[in-house]
Protein backbone atom coordinates (compact mmCIF):
# COMPACT_ATOMS: atom_id res chain seq x y z
CA UNK A 1 0.00 0.00 0.00
CA UNK A 2 1.39 3.37 -0.96
CA UNK A 3 2.40 5.60 1.90
CA UNK A 4 0.83 9.04 1.79
CA UNK A 5 1.34 12.18 3.84
CA UNK A 6 -0.07 15.66 4.24
CA UNK A 7 0.46 18.59 6.55
CA UNK A 8 -1.68 18.88 9.66
CA UNK A 9 -0.46 21.17 12.41
CA UNK A 10 3.11 20.15 13.27
CA UNK A 11 4.07 16.58 12.32
CA UNK A 12 1.57 14.65 10.25
CA UNK A 13 1.76 11.41 8.35
CA UNK A 14 -0.32 8.44 7.37
CA UNK A 15 1.38 5.24 8.33
CA UNK A 16 0.57 2.26 6.15
CA UNK A 17 1.92 -1.14 7.10
CA UNK A 18 4.67 0.26 9.31
CA UNK A 19 6.12 -2.46 11.46
CA UNK A 20 6.84 -1.64 15.07
CA UNK A 21 10.48 -0.98 15.75
CA UNK A 22 12.38 -3.12 18.19
CA UNK A 23 11.18 -2.83 21.75
CA UNK A 24 12.95 0.02 23.48
CA UNK A 25 15.03 -1.51 26.22
CA UNK A 26 15.64 1.65 28.11
CA UNK A 27 15.13 3.49 31.36
CA UNK A 28 11.70 5.01 32.00
CA UNK A 29 10.55 8.47 31.05
CA UNK A 30 10.99 9.20 34.73
CA UNK A 31 14.51 7.77 34.75
CA UNK A 32 15.51 8.99 31.33
CA UNK A 33 15.44 12.64 30.29
CA UNK A 34 15.74 11.51 26.69
CA UNK A 35 12.15 10.31 26.81
CA UNK A 36 12.77 6.62 26.24
CA UNK A 37 10.83 3.87 27.94
CA UNK A 38 11.50 1.75 31.04
CA UNK A 39 14.03 -1.01 31.14
CA UNK A 40 12.47 -4.44 31.23
CA UNK A 41 12.13 -5.38 34.85
CA UNK A 42 12.55 -1.80 36.08
CA UNK A 43 10.03 0.03 38.21
CA UNK A 44 7.69 2.11 36.10
CA UNK A 45 7.47 5.78 37.05
CA UNK A 46 3.72 5.62 36.63
CA UNK A 47 1.97 5.19 39.98
CA UNK A 48 -0.29 2.14 40.05
CA UNK A 49 -2.39 0.03 42.39
CA UNK A 50 -1.13 -3.29 43.63
CA UNK A 51 -2.65 -6.18 41.73
CA UNK A 52 -5.09 -8.04 43.92
CA UNK A 53 -5.53 -11.75 44.38
CA UNK A 54 -8.81 -12.04 46.26
CA UNK A 55 -9.26 -15.33 48.05
CA UNK A 56 -12.64 -16.96 47.54
CA UNK A 57 -13.17 -17.65 51.24
CA UNK A 58 -15.33 -15.89 53.85
CA UNK A 59 -13.64 -13.34 56.10
CA UNK A 60 -14.13 -12.66 59.79
CA UNK A 61 -17.10 -10.30 59.92
CA UNK A 62 -17.59 -7.32 62.17
CA UNK A 63 -20.43 -4.79 62.33
CA UNK A 64 -19.87 -1.95 59.91
CA UNK A 65 -20.64 0.71 62.48
CA UNK A 66 -22.15 3.38 60.23
CA UNK A 67 -24.07 6.40 61.39
CA UNK A 68 -27.83 6.52 61.02
CA UNK A 69 -29.27 8.03 57.87
CA UNK A 70 -28.79 11.80 57.80
CA UNK A 71 -31.30 14.22 56.30
CA UNK A 72 -28.50 15.57 54.09
CA UNK A 73 -26.81 14.51 50.87
CA UNK A 74 -23.79 12.94 52.60
CA UNK A 75 -23.08 10.16 55.05
CA UNK A 76 -19.82 9.66 56.92
CA UNK A 77 -18.23 6.23 57.19
CA UNK A 78 -16.40 5.09 60.27
CA UNK A 79 -13.22 5.37 58.20
CA UNK A 80 -13.78 9.11 57.87
CA UNK A 81 -14.57 8.94 54.15
CA UNK A 82 -17.55 11.07 53.20
CA UNK A 83 -19.71 9.77 50.37
CA UNK A 84 -22.71 11.32 48.68
CA UNK A 85 -26.12 9.71 48.99
CA UNK A 86 -29.48 11.04 47.82
CA UNK A 87 -31.31 13.41 50.14
CA UNK A 88 -33.82 11.54 52.32
CA UNK A 89 -32.47 8.17 51.24
CA UNK A 90 -33.28 5.24 53.45
CA UNK A 91 -30.34 3.08 54.64
CA UNK A 92 -30.68 -0.64 55.31
CA UNK A 93 -27.85 -2.82 56.56
CA UNK A 94 -26.59 -6.28 55.60
CA UNK A 95 -24.11 -8.48 57.46
CA UNK A 96 -23.72 -12.14 56.36
CA UNK A 97 -22.23 -13.22 59.69
CA UNK A 98 -24.45 -11.39 62.17
CA UNK A 99 -27.66 -10.71 60.23
CA UNK A 100 -30.98 -12.48 59.85
CA UNK A 101 -33.37 -12.34 56.92
CA UNK A 102 -36.55 -11.37 58.69
CA UNK A 103 -38.96 -8.50 57.95
CA UNK A 104 -38.06 -6.67 61.15
CA UNK A 105 -34.30 -6.71 60.39
CA UNK A 106 -32.31 -4.29 58.23
CA UNK A 107 -31.33 -1.86 60.96
CA UNK A 108 -27.73 -1.11 61.90
CA UNK A 109 -27.96 -3.11 65.10
CA UNK A 110 -30.08 -5.82 63.50
CA UNK A 111 -28.97 -6.23 59.87
CA UNK A 112 -30.24 -8.50 57.13
CA UNK A 113 -28.12 -11.54 56.30
CA UNK A 114 -28.19 -11.41 52.48
CA UNK A 115 -28.18 -8.80 49.76
CA UNK A 116 -30.85 -10.85 47.97
CA UNK A 117 -33.34 -10.52 50.81
CA UNK A 118 -32.47 -6.85 51.39
CA UNK A 119 -33.21 -6.00 47.76
CA UNK A 120 -36.61 -7.67 48.03
CA UNK A 121 -37.49 -5.28 50.87
CA UNK A 122 -36.78 -2.14 48.83
CA UNK A 123 -40.00 -0.54 47.60
CA UNK A 124 -40.06 0.38 43.93
CA UNK A 125 -39.01 3.95 43.23
CA UNK A 126 -37.49 4.58 46.67
CA UNK A 127 -33.93 5.85 47.06
CA UNK A 128 -32.28 3.29 49.28
CA UNK A 129 -28.70 2.65 50.40
CA UNK A 130 -27.97 -1.03 50.96
CA UNK A 131 -24.96 -0.82 53.26
CA UNK A 132 -22.79 -3.96 53.30
CA UNK A 133 -20.61 -4.99 56.20
CA UNK A 134 -17.11 -6.34 55.49
CA UNK A 135 -17.21 -10.01 54.54
CA UNK A 136 -18.00 -12.43 51.72
CA UNK A 137 -21.39 -12.59 50.05
CA UNK A 138 -21.73 -15.98 48.30
CA UNK A 139 -24.19 -18.80 47.72
CA UNK A 140 -22.86 -20.32 50.94
CA UNK A 141 -24.03 -17.25 52.85
CA UNK A 142 -27.47 -17.45 51.21
CA UNK A 143 -27.15 -15.20 48.14
CA UNK A 144 -29.27 -15.97 45.06
CA UNK A 145 -27.54 -14.81 41.89
CA UNK A 146 -27.83 -12.76 39.85
CA UNK A 147 -28.52 -9.92 42.26
CA UNK A 148 -30.91 -7.52 40.52
CA UNK A 149 -30.73 -3.94 41.73
CA UNK A 150 -33.82 -1.77 41.61
CA UNK A 151 -33.86 1.78 40.22
CA UNK A 152 -32.42 4.30 42.66
CA UNK A 153 -30.71 1.70 44.87
CA UNK A 154 -27.13 2.28 46.04
CA UNK A 155 -25.28 -0.94 46.82
CA UNK A 156 -22.44 0.22 49.00
CA UNK A 157 -19.47 -1.36 50.73
CA UNK A 158 -16.29 0.58 51.48
CA UNK A 159 -15.28 3.07 48.80
CA UNK A 160 -12.11 4.11 50.62
CA UNK A 161 -10.32 0.83 49.71
CA UNK A 162 -12.24 -0.02 46.51
CA UNK A 163 -14.17 -2.71 48.34
CA UNK A 164 -11.23 -4.93 49.20
CA UNK A 165 -13.00 -6.17 52.34
CA UNK A 166 -16.50 -6.49 50.86
CA UNK A 167 -16.53 -9.46 48.48
CA UNK A 168 -19.47 -10.48 46.29
CA UNK A 169 -18.61 -13.85 44.73
CA UNK A 170 -20.84 -15.87 42.44
CA UNK A 171 -23.15 -15.70 39.45
CA UNK A 172 -26.42 -16.89 38.04
CA UNK A 173 -28.24 -17.17 34.72
CA UNK A 174 -29.67 -14.06 33.09
CA UNK A 175 -31.48 -13.89 29.76
CA UNK A 176 -30.45 -10.63 28.12
CA UNK A 177 -32.86 -9.06 25.59
CA UNK A 178 -29.87 -8.12 23.45
CA UNK A 179 -27.31 -10.86 24.22
CA UNK A 180 -29.18 -14.07 25.08
CA UNK A 181 -28.26 -16.22 28.07
CA UNK A 182 -25.48 -14.96 30.35
CA UNK A 183 -23.99 -15.72 33.76
CA UNK A 184 -23.98 -12.58 35.89
CA UNK A 185 -23.22 -11.50 39.44
CA UNK A 186 -25.11 -8.19 39.49
CA UNK A 187 -27.70 -6.66 37.17
CA UNK A 188 -27.63 -2.86 37.33
CA UNK A 189 -30.75 -0.70 36.96
CA UNK A 190 -31.50 2.88 36.02
CA UNK A 191 -30.11 5.40 38.49
CA UNK A 192 -28.63 2.62 40.60
CA UNK A 193 -25.11 2.77 42.02
CA UNK A 194 -22.51 0.13 42.86
CA UNK A 195 -19.81 1.50 45.14
CA UNK A 196 -17.01 0.09 47.24
CA UNK A 197 -17.31 -3.68 46.63
CA UNK A 198 -15.17 -6.40 45.08
CA UNK A 199 -17.01 -8.50 42.50
CA UNK A 200 -15.87 -11.90 41.22
CA UNK A 201 -17.81 -14.27 38.99
CA UNK A 202 -15.90 -17.58 38.96
CA UNK A 203 -18.45 -19.33 36.72
CA UNK A 204 -17.84 -20.26 33.10
CA UNK A 205 -18.20 -17.11 30.97
CA UNK A 206 -18.96 -15.24 34.15
CA UNK A 207 -19.55 -11.46 34.13
CA UNK A 208 -19.40 -9.26 37.21
CA UNK A 209 -21.92 -6.45 36.47
CA UNK A 210 -24.39 -6.51 33.57
CA UNK A 211 -25.68 -3.15 32.31
CA UNK A 212 -28.70 -3.61 30.04
CA UNK A 213 -29.94 -0.29 28.57
CA UNK A 214 -29.59 1.45 31.93
CA UNK A 215 -27.53 4.32 33.34
CA UNK A 216 -25.95 3.13 36.61
CA UNK A 217 -22.91 4.62 38.32
CA UNK A 218 -20.20 2.05 39.05
CA UNK A 219 -17.50 3.65 41.16
CA UNK A 220 -14.62 2.77 43.52
CA UNK A 221 -14.91 -1.00 43.14
CA UNK A 222 -12.57 -3.89 42.40
CA UNK A 223 -13.42 -6.37 39.63
CA UNK A 224 -11.13 -9.39 39.86
CA UNK A 225 -10.87 -13.00 38.76
CA UNK A 226 -14.09 -13.25 36.76
CA UNK A 227 -13.95 -15.84 34.01
CA UNK A 228 -15.08 -13.33 31.40
CA UNK A 229 -15.26 -9.58 32.15
CA UNK A 230 -15.78 -7.22 35.05
CA UNK A 231 -18.56 -5.11 33.45
CA UNK A 232 -20.62 -5.73 30.30
CA UNK A 233 -22.64 -2.85 28.82
CA UNK A 234 -25.20 -3.57 26.12
CA UNK A 235 -28.40 -2.31 24.52
CA UNK A 236 -28.45 1.47 24.82
CA UNK A 237 -26.67 1.40 28.18
CA UNK A 238 -25.17 4.69 29.31
CA UNK A 239 -23.28 4.00 32.56
CA UNK A 240 -20.59 5.95 34.38
CA UNK A 241 -17.74 3.59 35.23
CA UNK A 242 -14.98 5.35 37.14
CA UNK A 243 -12.22 4.93 39.72
CA UNK A 244 -12.42 1.12 39.67
CA UNK A 245 -9.67 -1.51 39.57
CA UNK A 246 -10.05 -4.28 36.97
CA UNK A 247 -7.52 -7.07 37.41
CA UNK A 248 -7.12 -10.72 36.41
CA UNK A 249 -10.42 -11.05 34.55
CA UNK A 250 -10.01 -13.71 31.88
CA UNK A 251 -11.55 -11.89 28.90
CA UNK A 252 -11.94 -8.11 29.32
CA UNK A 253 -12.06 -5.47 31.98
CA UNK A 254 -15.08 -3.75 30.40
CA UNK A 255 -17.04 -4.81 27.31
CA UNK A 256 -19.33 -2.33 25.53
CA UNK A 257 -21.63 -3.63 22.80
CA UNK A 258 -24.74 -2.97 20.68
CA UNK A 259 -25.57 0.78 20.74
CA UNK A 260 -24.26 1.47 24.22
CA UNK A 261 -22.30 4.57 25.18
CA UNK A 262 -21.39 5.88 28.63
CA UNK A 263 -18.19 7.09 30.25
CA UNK A 264 -15.27 4.89 31.33
CA UNK A 265 -13.05 7.19 33.35
CA UNK A 266 -10.03 7.03 35.70
CA UNK A 267 -10.01 3.24 36.06
CA UNK A 268 -7.04 0.90 36.20
CA UNK A 269 -6.99 -2.18 33.98
CA UNK A 270 -4.30 -4.81 34.61
CA UNK A 271 -3.47 -8.40 33.78
CA UNK A 272 -6.51 -9.24 31.66
CA UNK A 273 -7.28 -10.11 28.05
CA UNK A 274 -8.43 -6.78 26.61
CA UNK A 275 -8.54 -3.83 28.97
CA UNK A 276 -11.62 -2.48 27.18
CA UNK A 277 -13.48 -4.14 24.29
CA UNK A 278 -15.88 -2.08 22.15
CA UNK A 279 -18.05 -3.75 19.50
CA UNK A 280 -21.15 -3.36 17.32
CA UNK A 281 -22.16 0.33 17.17
CA UNK A 282 -21.06 1.22 20.68
CA UNK A 283 -19.52 4.66 21.27
CA UNK A 284 -18.35 5.12 24.87
CA UNK A 285 -15.99 7.87 26.01
CA UNK A 286 -12.84 6.28 27.44
CA UNK A 287 -10.68 8.78 29.30
CA UNK A 288 -7.92 9.09 31.91
CA UNK A 289 -7.58 5.33 32.40
CA UNK A 290 -4.36 3.46 33.18
CA UNK A 291 -4.26 0.33 31.05
CA UNK A 292 -1.18 -1.82 31.73
CA UNK A 293 0.05 -5.39 31.27
CA UNK A 294 -2.91 -6.74 29.29
CA UNK A 295 -2.91 -8.82 26.11
CA UNK A 296 -4.25 -5.77 24.23
CA UNK A 297 -5.12 -2.38 25.70
CA UNK A 298 -8.31 -1.36 23.82
CA UNK A 299 -9.86 -3.45 21.03
CA UNK A 300 -12.58 -1.94 18.81
CA UNK A 301 -14.51 -4.14 16.39
CA UNK A 302 -17.54 -4.04 14.06
CA UNK A 303 -18.57 -0.38 13.79
CA UNK A 304 -17.41 0.74 17.22
CA UNK A 305 -16.68 4.47 17.60
CA UNK A 306 -15.20 5.05 21.05
CA UNK A 307 -13.58 8.37 21.96
CA UNK A 308 -10.18 7.91 23.63
CA UNK A 309 -8.71 10.79 25.63
CA UNK A 310 -5.81 11.07 28.11
CA UNK A 311 -5.36 7.34 28.65
CA UNK A 312 -2.03 5.69 29.43
CA UNK A 313 -1.74 2.35 27.59
CA UNK A 314 1.52 0.54 28.26
CA UNK A 315 3.16 -2.86 28.37
CA UNK A 316 0.46 -4.72 26.46
CA UNK A 317 1.77 -8.09 25.41
CA UNK A 318 0.51 -7.39 21.91
CA UNK A 319 -1.03 -4.03 20.89
CA UNK A 320 -2.08 -0.79 22.56
CA UNK A 321 -5.16 0.08 20.46
CA UNK A 322 -6.61 -2.31 17.84
CA UNK A 323 -9.31 -1.54 15.24
CA UNK A 324 -10.88 -4.31 13.16
CA UNK A 325 -13.94 -4.71 10.95
CA UNK A 326 -15.34 -1.24 10.26
CA UNK A 327 -14.28 0.26 13.58
CA UNK A 328 -13.37 3.92 13.77
CA UNK A 329 -11.94 4.82 17.19
CA UNK A 330 -11.34 8.54 17.75
CA UNK A 331 -7.85 9.07 19.17
CA UNK A 332 -7.92 12.83 18.77
CA UNK A 333 -8.74 15.63 16.36
CA UNK A 334 -7.22 19.05 15.78
CA UNK A 335 -10.02 20.61 17.81
CA UNK A 336 -9.86 17.98 20.57
CA UNK A 337 -6.39 16.34 20.80
CA UNK A 338 -6.26 12.79 22.17
CA UNK A 339 -3.44 13.30 24.70
CA UNK A 340 -3.15 9.53 25.08
CA UNK A 341 0.21 7.98 25.98
CA UNK A 342 0.57 4.67 24.12
CA UNK A 343 4.00 3.15 24.53
CA UNK A 344 6.14 0.10 25.26
CA UNK A 345 3.57 -2.34 23.90
CA UNK A 346 4.74 -5.64 22.50
CA UNK A 347 3.90 -5.00 18.86
CA UNK A 348 2.00 -1.85 17.83
CA UNK A 349 0.89 1.28 19.63
CA UNK A 350 -2.04 1.56 17.18
CA UNK A 351 -2.97 -1.30 14.84
CA UNK A 352 -5.56 -0.34 12.24
CA UNK A 353 -6.65 -3.65 10.72
CA UNK A 354 -9.91 -2.30 9.31
CA UNK A 355 -10.75 -2.81 5.67
CA UNK A 356 -10.94 0.82 4.58
CA UNK A 357 -11.10 3.23 7.52
CA UNK A 358 -8.51 5.85 8.38
CA UNK A 359 -8.10 6.46 12.11
CA UNK A 360 -7.55 9.97 13.44
CA UNK A 361 -4.83 10.07 16.11
CA UNK A 362 -3.93 13.70 16.67
CA UNK A 363 -2.14 14.98 19.74
CA UNK A 364 -0.94 11.71 21.29
CA UNK A 365 2.40 10.61 22.69
CA UNK A 366 3.65 7.51 20.88
CA UNK A 367 6.29 6.46 18.38
CA UNK A 368 5.28 6.84 14.76
CA UNK A 369 7.23 3.65 13.98
CA UNK A 370 4.84 1.74 16.25
CA UNK A 371 1.79 2.44 14.07
CA UNK A 372 0.39 -0.02 11.53
CA UNK A 373 -2.33 0.72 9.00
CA UNK A 374 -4.02 3.92 7.85
CA UNK A 375 -3.59 6.35 10.73
CA UNK A 376 -3.44 10.14 10.60
CA UNK A 377 -0.81 10.74 13.25
CA UNK A 378 0.12 14.15 14.62
CA UNK A 379 2.50 14.16 17.56
CA UNK A 380 1.37 15.70 20.81
CA UNK A 381 2.29 19.35 21.16
CA UNK A 382 4.98 19.67 23.81
CA UNK A 383 3.91 21.21 27.07
CA UNK A 384 4.41 19.99 30.63
CA UNK A 385 1.88 21.12 33.25
CA UNK A 386 4.48 21.23 36.01
CA UNK A 387 6.78 23.68 34.21
CA UNK A 388 4.17 26.34 33.49
CA UNK A 389 5.61 29.50 35.06
CA UNK A 390 8.80 27.68 36.04
CA UNK A 391 12.02 29.65 35.71
CA UNK A 392 13.33 27.09 33.15
CA UNK A 393 10.08 26.67 31.19
CA UNK A 394 11.42 28.19 27.97
CA UNK A 395 14.56 26.06 28.03
CA UNK A 396 12.66 22.85 28.82
CA UNK A 397 10.03 23.37 26.13
CA UNK A 398 12.63 24.33 23.53
CA UNK A 399 14.62 21.13 24.11
CA UNK A 400 11.46 19.03 24.27
CA UNK A 401 10.42 20.46 20.89
CA UNK A 402 13.76 19.24 19.54
CA UNK A 403 13.08 15.83 21.16
CA UNK A 404 16.31 16.13 23.14
CA UNK A 405 14.46 15.66 26.43
CA UNK A 406 11.10 14.14 27.32
CA UNK A 407 8.68 13.88 30.19
CA UNK A 408 7.16 11.19 32.33
CA UNK A 409 4.20 9.03 31.23
CA UNK A 410 1.85 11.15 33.36
CA UNK A 411 2.74 14.15 31.19
CA UNK A 412 4.96 15.88 33.75
CA UNK A 413 8.60 16.89 33.44
CA UNK A 414 9.58 17.04 37.15
CA UNK A 415 12.08 19.86 36.75
CA UNK A 416 13.52 19.53 40.24
CA UNK A 417 14.52 15.86 39.94
CA UNK A 418 18.25 15.02 39.71
CA UNK A 419 19.99 13.71 36.59
CA UNK A 420 22.38 10.75 36.44
CA UNK A 421 25.59 10.64 34.42
CA UNK A 422 24.04 8.14 32.02
CA UNK A 423 20.97 10.33 31.56
CA UNK A 424 23.21 13.33 30.94
CA UNK A 425 25.14 11.31 28.36
CA UNK A 426 21.85 10.54 26.59
CA UNK A 427 20.91 14.21 26.52
CA UNK A 428 24.20 15.53 25.12
CA UNK A 429 24.30 12.69 22.59
CA UNK A 430 20.89 13.68 21.24
CA UNK A 431 21.54 17.43 21.48
CA UNK A 432 24.91 17.51 19.73
CA UNK A 433 25.35 14.15 17.95
CA UNK A 434 29.11 14.66 18.37
CA UNK A 435 31.58 13.16 15.93
CA UNK A 436 34.07 10.75 17.53
CA UNK A 437 37.22 12.47 18.78
CA UNK A 438 38.74 9.39 20.38
CA UNK A 439 38.27 5.62 20.17
CA UNK A 440 35.63 3.70 22.09
CA UNK A 441 36.50 2.47 25.55
CA UNK A 442 35.07 -0.27 27.72
CA UNK A 443 33.81 0.91 31.09
CA UNK A 444 33.60 -2.01 33.50
CA UNK A 445 30.27 -0.79 34.94
CA UNK A 446 28.53 -0.07 31.60
CA UNK A 447 27.72 -3.36 29.90
CA UNK A 448 26.46 -3.64 26.35
CA UNK A 449 23.04 -4.61 27.71
CA UNK A 450 22.78 -1.38 29.73
CA UNK A 451 20.12 0.95 28.28
CA UNK A 452 22.60 3.83 28.03
CA UNK A 453 25.58 1.97 26.57
CA UNK A 454 25.44 3.71 23.19
CA UNK A 455 24.80 7.15 24.71
CA UNK A 456 27.74 6.78 27.09
CA UNK A 457 30.02 5.76 24.25
CA UNK A 458 28.87 8.65 22.03
CA UNK A 459 29.34 11.18 24.84
CA UNK A 460 32.75 9.72 25.70
CA UNK A 461 34.04 9.52 22.13
CA UNK A 462 32.68 13.00 21.41
CA UNK A 463 34.67 14.49 24.27
CA UNK A 464 31.74 15.41 26.52
CA UNK A 465 32.32 12.90 29.29
CA UNK A 466 35.12 10.78 30.63
CA UNK A 467 35.40 8.09 33.24
CA UNK A 468 37.05 7.61 36.60
CA UNK A 469 40.26 5.72 37.43
CA UNK A 470 39.90 1.99 37.00
CA UNK A 471 37.81 2.26 33.82
CA UNK A 472 34.59 2.99 35.70
CA UNK A 473 31.92 5.44 34.58
CA UNK A 474 29.40 5.42 37.46
CA UNK A 475 26.38 5.72 35.15
CA UNK A 476 23.84 5.99 37.97
CA UNK A 477 25.70 8.65 39.92
CA UNK A 478 23.82 11.95 40.06
CA UNK A 479 25.79 14.61 38.22
CA UNK A 480 26.78 17.84 40.05
CA UNK A 481 26.34 21.23 38.40
CA UNK A 482 30.08 21.76 38.12
CA UNK A 483 30.57 18.44 36.34
CA UNK A 484 27.77 19.15 33.87
CA UNK A 485 29.25 22.55 32.96
CA UNK A 486 32.77 21.13 32.64
CA UNK A 487 31.40 18.38 30.42
CA UNK A 488 29.74 20.89 28.08
CA UNK A 489 32.86 23.05 27.94
CA UNK A 490 34.91 19.97 27.14
CA UNK A 491 32.54 18.80 24.42
CA UNK A 492 32.47 22.26 22.84
CA UNK A 493 36.28 22.44 23.13
CA UNK A 494 36.24 25.74 24.98
CA UNK A 495 38.70 26.62 27.74
CA UNK A 496 40.21 29.72 29.34
CA UNK A 497 43.29 30.67 31.33
CA UNK A 498 41.60 33.90 32.39
CA UNK A 499 39.91 33.06 35.66
CA UNK A 500 38.57 36.55 36.26
CA UNK A 501 35.16 35.43 35.07
CA UNK A 502 34.86 33.43 38.28
CA UNK A 503 34.52 36.70 40.16
CA UNK A 504 30.89 36.61 39.00
CA UNK A 505 30.21 34.06 41.70
CA UNK A 506 30.11 34.76 45.43
CA UNK A 507 30.84 31.06 46.04
CA UNK A 508 33.74 30.78 43.58
CA UNK A 509 35.86 29.32 46.36
CA UNK A 510 33.76 26.15 46.17
CA UNK A 511 34.77 25.48 42.57
CA UNK A 512 37.33 22.61 42.46
CA UNK A 513 40.73 23.60 41.07
CA UNK A 514 40.48 21.07 38.24
CA UNK A 515 37.27 22.73 37.05
CA UNK A 516 38.28 26.40 37.25
CA UNK A 517 39.38 26.87 33.64
CA UNK A 518 36.34 25.11 32.20
CA UNK A 519 33.90 27.03 34.43
CA UNK A 520 35.59 30.30 33.48
CA UNK A 521 35.20 29.43 29.80
CA UNK A 522 31.57 28.37 30.29
CA UNK A 523 30.88 31.68 32.02
CA UNK A 524 32.55 33.69 29.27
CA UNK A 525 30.49 31.85 26.63
CA UNK A 526 27.18 32.36 28.51
CA UNK A 527 26.56 28.68 29.33
CA UNK A 528 25.88 29.29 33.01
CA UNK A 529 22.33 29.78 34.30
CA UNK A 530 21.91 30.21 38.06
CA UNK A 531 18.53 30.12 39.78
CA UNK A 532 17.49 31.87 41.98
CA UNK A 533 20.63 34.01 42.37
CA UNK A 534 22.93 34.58 39.41
CA UNK A 535 25.85 35.16 41.81
CA UNK A 536 25.52 31.70 43.41
CA UNK A 537 26.92 28.94 41.23
CA UNK A 538 26.35 26.16 43.82
CA UNK A 539 28.90 24.09 41.92
CA UNK A 540 28.70 20.99 44.07
CA UNK A 541 24.93 20.66 44.24
CA UNK A 542 23.42 17.96 42.06
CA UNK A 543 22.09 19.39 38.81
CA UNK A 544 18.32 19.26 38.39
CA UNK A 545 16.46 18.44 35.19
CA UNK A 546 15.77 22.18 34.90
CA UNK A 547 19.47 23.06 35.33
CA UNK A 548 20.52 20.58 32.65
CA UNK A 549 17.91 21.88 30.21
CA UNK A 550 19.18 25.43 30.68
CA UNK A 551 22.89 24.50 30.42
CA UNK A 552 22.42 22.34 27.33
CA UNK A 553 20.27 24.89 25.55
CA UNK A 554 22.83 27.63 26.21
CA UNK A 555 25.54 25.31 24.88
CA UNK A 556 23.49 24.90 21.68
CA UNK A 557 23.24 28.69 21.43
CA UNK A 558 27.02 28.91 21.82
CA UNK A 559 27.46 26.35 19.05
CA UNK A 560 25.20 28.34 16.75
CA UNK A 561 22.52 25.63 16.82
CA UNK A 562 19.77 27.54 18.66
CA UNK A 563 18.40 31.04 19.06
CA UNK A 564 19.07 32.81 22.39
CA UNK A 565 16.38 32.71 25.08
CA UNK A 566 16.06 35.68 27.38
CA UNK A 567 16.30 34.77 31.06
CA UNK A 568 17.00 36.86 34.18
CA UNK A 569 19.01 33.92 35.52
CA UNK A 570 21.48 33.76 32.65
CA UNK A 571 24.97 34.77 33.81
CA UNK A 572 26.18 37.23 31.19
CA UNK A 573 29.81 38.16 30.57
CA UNK A 574 31.44 40.55 30.98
Amino acid sequence: MKRRGFKLNRITSIRSGSKASNLLEAGGWGDRPDGRLPEKGSTSPIPSLTSLRMALVPLLLVPVGLTATLPFSVQAEASGVVAQVPVNARTIYVNPALGTDTPESGRENSPYRTISYALQQVPAGQNTVVQLAPGSYTRDTGEAFPLALKPGVILRGNESNQGQTVLIIGGGNLVSPTFARQNVTLLAANDSQIRGVTITNPNTRGTGVWVESSNPTIRDNTFSNSLREGVFVTGVGNPTIEDNLFTNNDANGVSVAREASGTIRSNEFRDTGFGVAVSDDAAPRIERNQIFDNVDGIVVSNRGRPILRRNVIQNSRRDGVVAIGEARPDLGTEADPGENIIANNGRYAVYNATRANTIMAIGNQMNEADISGEVVFVAKAIGFPDVQGHWAQAYIEALAEREVIGGFPDGTYRPNDPVTRAQFAAIVSKAFAPAPQRPQTNFVDVSRSFWGFDAVQIAYQGGFLTGYPGQIFLPNQEIPRVQALVSLASGLAISSDDLSALNKFADAGQIPNWASGAIAAATQRNLVVNYPDTQSLNPNLNATRADIAAFVYQALVNAGEAEPISSPYLVTYP
